[in-house]
C-alpha cells in the first residue's frame, strides 16, 4: 500500500533521530551564515531551511494519501524524492514566475517562505481536498499555484507547460521593447526576472516538450535574450516505463545553444552550488539553461500505480537510500546542526500542523453548483467589451470600397495604434506580410519589436501567444491554415483556455488568434488549405470564436475580439474566410457588392448579434456564416426569381457562443429554418443550431445542409463535396414542400 511505503521511508526518519542522541538544539559552532560543508555555498540557515521544507513536503504527501482513504481527499501524486527542488525555490526570487511539473511539494513550501501572506499547507490541503476555498483554482484542481509567488497554476502531466514558458521568457523582454513593464497580474517583474519551468524525463518526450526545447534552441541561436531555466527531474521512469539510461543528458546536452547543468537531487550542497551556477547564468546573460536533477522515486507514479508490479525489492532499496528527506536529515545531523531530539522535535511539529491544516479543510465549502464551477468560463462583461471598442477614436486607413483580405489589414494597423501592447506574430507575417498579404506592411510601420515571424511550429505560435499574454502583452498571433491548427490544438484547450479556469479567474491567456479558414479555394490544393473541420473548436469551454462575411464586418468583429482579451481576459479566434479575401463582387463580374466600406470609428458587432438580409423576407430563413452567406444570397436569388419563395438570410458571425435566440426568432417568424454549414456532416456547427432549435420550439420545419465526409480535393473536385447553391436551392424546394 503507498501509504505503508511512506511510513516506512518515514520510519528511517525517526531511527535517524534515535541514532543521532538526545540534544534538542544544534550541537555545531557553525554559525547561520557559515558554509555547511566545505567549497559549498549552501549555509548552515539555507540548510536547516531547506530541510523544513522538504519535509513539509513530506507531510502533505503523507497526509493526501491518510486523506484519500477516508475519501476526503482526491490527489495522491507526491513529490516523494523530488524533495530537492526545495533549492530551486531558494536561489530563485519570489518575482521569477514557475511554471511547475506535479512534484514540486518542496519548491512550492520553500517560495512560500519568501511570502508572509501565502501558507504553502493550507494553499496545498485545501486543494487535496477540492474546497472551493482552495487560493488558486477554487476546489477545481490541485495544483501549485499563488499569484503573490509568481507561481503560475498547471494541470499539465505531459510538458504541455514548458512552450508557453519558452513563450513567457521572451516576452519579458518583448515588453520591455514596447516600452512596457511586464506583470504577472498585480505583480510588476523586475528588468531581470527569468522564468521557470520544470518536467520530469517522461515528459522530455512528449512533442509539446520537444518543440519547445527546439523553440529555445532556435531563439538562442540568434542571439536574441530568453531568460529560462528548464528543470528536468529525472527519476528514471514515466508510470512503468523506464527512461533509458543517459536519455536525458543525450537530448539535453548535445544540441546546441542551451547550456547543460547536472546534480544529484538528494545531495543538498552540490544542487544548491549546481542550481546557483545554473541560475546565475540564466540571469546574467539572459539565455535558457537546462538542470538536469536526478530524483529518486521512491512512490509509485501515483496512489492507483502499484510500482512493486515492475520494480523489484532491490531496485526498491537503491531508491530508497537517495530520499532526499533523509539525507538532508543526515548532513544535518552530521554536521550538528541538528540534534536527534530536535530533528524529532521538528518533524512531530510540522506533521501535527499538516494534520491539523488537513482536518479543517475537510470542513471548508465545496463547489456545490454547476455554476459555481464554471463561474470563471462564464463571467462576460459584454457591455463593457462594447464600451471599449465604442470608445476608440482611430479609424485607420480609408480608401474606398475594398475587399476582406484589405479591411483586415486596415483593421490590424488600428488595433496596433490603439493598443501598443499589441503584437502580431506568426510564420511569413513580418517581411512578407503573409501568404495572403493580410499583415503586408505591418513590419515597416510598426518594427521586428511588435511584428515578427516565428519558426515553423504551432504549437509555439500559440504558447508564445500565452506567454505574451501572461505579461500584460496583447498578442494576435496568425496561424497560416485551419488544418495547422490541429498540429497545436491542445496549447488552446489544454492551455490557454484552460488557464482562468484552473486559477479561478485570477490569471488570462488574453490573444486574438487569426486563422485563415475554411475551402472554396481551388487553386490550393487539397485538405491541408481547405479545411472545414471546427469542432476541435467548438468543444473548448470558454472560447469566443467570430467569422466575418464581408470586410466590413471582420473590422467590427475584430475590435470587439480585441476589446473582449482586454477586458474579459478571453482567448478569441478569428476564423477567416481565405475565398472571401479578394472577392468584390456577389453576383455577377464588376457588381462590387462584396467590397466594403471601412467601418466608422467606434462600430462594433455585439457578441452573439447577428448580420442579416431580406430581412422582410418571410417564407423561409437561411442561418449560415462566411462562405456559406455568399452561397445563401445568391441561391436566394434564384429562389426568388424562379420558384417565388423568398429567404431572409441570418449571418450568425459568431460560432461560439452560438447566437441561437436572435436565430430562433427569425425561424419561428417564418416558421422554416434552413442551416447551411460549409462544415462536414459530422461535427458540424449547424448540429449545435439545430438541436437548439428543435429543443426550444416544435413549431420550426428544420433542414441541415453541409458539406460531405471527405477531406477536400484538388481543383473543381471540391466542389463536388463542398454545399453549392444547387443544393441551397434543393434544400430550400425540399422544406417548402
Amino acid at each position: 500500500m503507498p501509504l505503508d511505503r511512506l511510513l516506512q521511508l518515514h520510519g528511517k526518519l525517526a531511527d535517524l533521530a534515535a541514532e543521532t542522541g538526545a540534544p534538542t538544539g544544534p550541537v555545531s559552532d557553525l554559525t547561520d551564515d557559515a558554509p555547511v560543508q566545505a567549497a559549498s555555498r549552501l549555509s548552515a540557515r539555507d540548510a536547516l531551511a531547506l530541510f523544513e521544507s522538504q519535509l513539509t513536503a513530506r507531510h502533505l504527501d503523507r497526509v493526501a494519501f491518510e486523506l484519500r482513504a477516508r475519501g476526503e481527499g482526491f490527489y495522491t501524486i507526491t513529490s516523494c524524492g523530488h524533495e530537492g527542488n526545495a533549492v530551486l525555490g531558494r536561489v530563485l526570487r519570489r518575482t521569477d514566475p514557475a511554471l511547475l511539473h506535479y512534484r514540486s511539494g518542496g519548491f512550492f513550501a520553500e517560495r512560500a517562505r519568501l511570502a508572509d501572506e501565502v501558507d504553502a499547507i493550507e494553499a496545498v490541503v485545501l486543494g487535496l481536498t477540492a474546497s472551493s476555498e482552495d487560493p488558486i483554482a477554487g476546489g477545481r484542481h490541485k495544483v501549485f499555484g499563488s499569484m503573490p509567488l509568481c507561481v503560475l497554476p498547471q494541470t499539465s502531466t505531459i510538458g504541455s507547460q514548458l512552450p508557453k514558458a519558452v513563450g513567457m521568457a521572451l516576452c519579458l523582454e518583448r515588453a520591455r521593447r514596447c516600452d512596457l513593464v511586464p506583470r504577472l497580474g498585480e505583480q510588476e517583474l523586475p528588468a531581470d526576472a527569468i522564468v521557470l519551468t520544470s518536467l520530469g524525463d517522461a515528459s522530455l518526450n512528449h512533442a509539446s516538450s520537444v518543440a519547445a526545447v527546439n523553440a529555445a534552441r532556435w531563439v538562442a541561436h540568434q542571439k536574441l535574450p530568453l531568460p529560462l531555466l528548464i528543470l528536468c527531474e529525472d527519476n528514471g521512469l514515466g508510470l512503468s516505463v523506464r527512461t533509458p539510461r543517459g536519455w536525458v543528458e543525450a537530448m539535453l546536452a548535445a544540441g546546441p545553444a542551451l547550456p547543460y547543468f547536472r546534480a544529484p537531487g538528494w545531495d543538498l550542497p552540490v544542487l544548491f552550488e549546481i542550481a546557483s551556477q545554473a541560475t546565475e547564468l540564466c540571469r546574467s546573460e539572459r539565455r535558457p539553461v537546462v538542470l538536469h536533477m536526478e530524483c529518486a522515486r521512491l512512490m509509485g507514479h501515483s496512489g492507483a500505480d502499484p510500482d512493486s508490479v515492475y520494480r523489484g525489492r532491490a531496485e526498491l532499496e537503491r531508491a530508497a537510500a537517495r530520499d532526499p528527506v533523509l539525507q538532508s536529515a543526515r548532513l544535518l545531523t552530521e554536521h550538528g546542526l541538528l540534534g536527534g531530539q530536535a530533528l524529532s522535535d521538528l518533524d512531530a511539529a510540522i506533521g501535527e500542523r499538516v494534520w491539523q491544516a488537513a482536518s479543517a479543510a475537510i470542513g471548508r465549502p465545496k463547489l456545490r453548483s454547476a455554476s459555481e464551477v464554471m463561474e470563471p468560463l462564464a463571467a462576460s462583461r459584454e457591455a463593457e467589451v462594447l464600451a471599449e471598442v465604442r470608445s476608440g477614436k482611430t479609424g485607420g486607413k480609408r480608401s474606398g470600397a475594398q475587399p476582406m483580405g484589405r479591411m483586415i489589414n486596415w483593421a490590424l494597423q488600428e488595433l496596433m495604434r490603439r493598443y501598443p501592447q499589441t503584437l502580431v506574430f506568426g510564420e511569413d507575417v513580418a517581411e512578407k506580410g503573409g501568404v495572403y498579404n493580410i499583415t503586408a506592411g505591418l513590419w515597416k510601420e510598426f518594427g521586428a519589436g511588435r511584428v515578427f515571424n516565428t519558426l515553423l511550429d504551432e504549437t509555439t505560435i500559440l504558447a508564445l501567444a500565452q506567454g505574451a499574454a501572461f505579461v500584460g502583452l496583447l498578442p494576435i498571433p496568425e496561424i497560416q491554415y485551419l488544418a495547422f491548427l490541429h498540429n497545436a490544438e491542445d496549447q488552446l484547450r489544454g492551455e490557454a483556455a484552460s488557464t482562468r479556469f484552473f486559477s479561478n479567474g485570477q490569471l488570462a491567456a488574453p490573444m486574438v488568434l487569426r486563422v485563415a479558414s475554411f475551402g472554396y479555394q481551388k487553386g490550393f490544393g487539397g485538405h491541408f488549405h481547405n479545411d472545414n473541420s471546427l469542432a476541435v473548436l467548438r468543444d473548448i469551454p470558454g472560447l469566443r470564436i467570430a467569422t466575418p462575411s464581408n470586410g466590413a464586418d471582420a473590422v467590427r468583429l475584430l475590435r470587439t475580439l480585441a476589446a473582449s482579451a482586454r477586458v474579459e481576459g478571453r482567448v478569441t479566434v478569428f476564423l477567416e474566410p481565405i475565398a472571401l479575401y479578394v472577392q468584390r463582387d456577389l453576383h455577377e463580374a464588376g457588381d462590387g457588392e462584396l467590397a466594403c466600406e471601412y467601418p466608422s470609428p467606434g462600430e462594433a458587432i455585439g457578441i452573439g448579434e447577428v448580420g442579416l438580409y431580406e430581412a422582410e423576407a418571410g417564407d423561409m430563413t437561411i442561418a449560415t456564416y462566411a462562405n456559406g452567406v455568399r452561397i445563401a444570397r445568391r441561391a436566394a436569388r434564384t429562389l426568388a426569381r424562379e420558384h417565388g419563395l423568398r429567404a431572409r438570410i441570418v449571418d450568425l458571425r459568431w460560432l461560439a457562443p452560438l447566437p441561437v435566440e436572435p436565430v430562433l426568432g427569425h425561424a419561428r417568424a417564418t416558421g422554416k429554418l434552413l442551416v447551411l454549414d460549409e462544415c462536414r456532416q459530422a461535427g458540424n456547427v449547424g448540429e449545435g443550431l439545430v438541436t437548439e432549435v428543435a429543443r426550444r420550439t416544435r413549431e420550426v420545419a428544420l433542414s441541415l445542409v453541409t458539406a460531405k465526409e471527405s477531406f477536400a480535393p484538388l481543383g473543381d473536385a471540391a466542389e463536388l463535396v463542398l454545399p453549392s447553391e444547387a443544393d441551397v436551392i434543393e434544400a430550400a424546394l425540399a422544406l417548402r414542400d
